[in-house]
């Protein structure tokens, strides 16, 4: 799904596969033809951009193989799919029953890390569609924040140079330029935008830039304009942004037990307070409930209304939208809906099947759509063919 920009750029809009558990290549071709096809049917779209998430095995294999790549992009361009951004946050097992801390597990003082994004890269060179001006990649903001002191920040900025190198030369060999997005998140080395000017002062803003999660900026309770015209003031670009909603309570206390639902064992919830306490799970949250109000991260669909004592930060993720798309120049181009958490929802609001989750991920590009279309961005009508 492409939409044109008033100033003539094309911003990409895409749902991110990382709701879907895919360990192996088969496993990634099997969920195209289980969800994201029928997404792209409801939506009634010729093509339909999907934010490809490749576990590292997949990556590496994929990396190492330009037939296996050329099978991709046919089996995407078939299905009529479009790939620009790629999702590689979670390097692996991210449907595991518990996943928790271990999403941020090798960070970026580890090669793993590194040679997982440059194998991620190489691979969405050959999957980028040939009218795109570039691709994405959106990745962990550097680690999780203990334990993090001089050690691993010299080791992160060595590997960060190291994949800054690697990008310039795929460029070189491939034609193709790709940036990698740094996402902060509650709890992590990078959580605010300050934190992220900060960290990301001295790499190559031509090549690093940030993934501007807006269910995020909202949990550290940041204005989105403020925070974009702070990343433009330092020169940081917002590469990527993933389009989602944090839980939001006025009254934790009151509502205790209904916000037991959403403890889950799966991922992190972290908890932030109105008045800025800060709790690295919903559990640890619930066990000091107190008065002042709090958004979780718990990302919930976009299209869909919370019913009382519960809201969704949609205000903050359409000031978003208006801070990097409404003005007279595009901020981002690449959006991507990224709410993963539909197997975990409490199971009043879970789907109960496929078609369930097809309809929702399509309510929730829909609803993106006609958000972008609000701020004056007209749909670009794409065949399979120019795909």
């Amino acid at each position: 799904m492409r939409l044109r920009h008033p100033d003539g750029t094309a911003v990409h809009v895409c749902y991110c596969t990382n709701v879907h558990p895919a360990d192996n290549l088969p496993g990634v071709l099997a969920q195209l033809d289980r969800f994201a096809e029928p997404v792209r049917e409801e939506l009634g779209a010729d093509v339909l951009g999907i934010g490809l998430w490749l576990a590292a095995p997949v990556a590496a294999e994929l990396a190492a193989s330009v037939v296996l790549r050329a099978q991709l992009r046919r089996e995407l361009s078939m299905r009529g799919l479009e790939v620009v951004t790629l999702n590689g946050f979670p390097y692996g097992s991210f449907h595991a029953a518990v996943v928790k801390h271990s999403v941020y597990q090798p960070d970026w003082t580890d090669p793993r890390r590194l040679a997982y994004t440059l194998n991620l890269a190489t691979v969405l060179a050959d999957l980028l569609p040939d009218d795109a001006v570039r691709g994405s990649i959106s990745t962990l903001p550097l680690g999780w924040r203990e334990p993090w002191g001089m050690a691993e920040a010299t080791a992160a900025e060595g590997q960060l140079a190291a994949l800054t190198v690697g990008l310039t030369e795929l460029e070189w060999r491939t034609g193709r330029t790709i940036r990698v997005a740094f996402e902060p998140e509650p709890g992590c080395v990078i959580e605010t935008t300050s934190q992220a000017v900060a960290a990301l002062a001295d790499v190559d803003h031509r090549w690093l830039g940030i993934c501007l999660d807006l269910a995020h900026l909202a949990c550290a309770w940041e204005t989105p304009a403020q925070a974009v015209n702070t990343y433009g003031l330092a020169g940081l670009p917002v590469v990527k942004t993933q389009v989602s909603a944090a839980l939001e309570v006025a009254d934790p206390a009151g509502a205790a037990d209904m916000l037991r639902g959403f403890d889950e064992p799966r991922f992190l919830h972290q908890t932030r307070s109105g008045s800025g306490r800060a709790y690295d799970d919903l559990g640890e949250a619930l066990a000091e409930a107190d008065g002042d109000p709090w958004r979780v991260h718990f990302h919930v669909p976009l299209h869909a209304r919370a019913d009382p004592p519960f809201a969704a930060t949609v205000p903050v993720l359409r000031q978003g939208l208006s801070a990097l798309v409404g003005g007279p120049v595009a901020l981002c181009d690449h959006l991507e809906v990224e709410t993963y958490t539909w197997s975990v929802l409490p199971s009043q609001l879970r789907p109960d099947d496929d078609a369930a989750l097809v309809r929702g991920i399509a309510a929730e590009l829909a609803f993106t759509a006609a958000e972008l279309i609000q701020l004056g961005l007209e749909p670009i009508a794409l065949s399979p063919v120019e795909a």
